[in-house]
């Protein structure tokens, strides 16, 4: 009988609970620090607040994923 989708058996780290922790997290984390600090610029078009979003978003996505990764690989071993 097969494995329900549900369940999984990861060797090590599993991918798609660090993808899906580091999705949640910059949204709760990164998300009121990218507006915090979009009240000190000049944002006087919608393609500057995007590029200021992606600017500002994109090294805290990438920090946040780090730092889950490591949690994750940490806790697994």
């Amino acid at each position: 009988m097969p494995e329900p989708v549900e369940s999984s058996s990861p060797d090590g780290v599993d991918y798609g609970w660090v993808m899906q922790v580091t999705f949640v997290a910059t949204i709760v984390v990164g998300a009121p620090i990218v507006a915090v600090l979009s009240t000190t610029a000049d944002l006087p078009t919608w393609g500057a607040r995007a590029e200021f979003a992606i600017r500002i978003g994109a090294p805290i996505w990438f920090l946040t994923a780090i730092v889950v990764f490591a949690y994750a690989k940490r806790t697994s071993e």
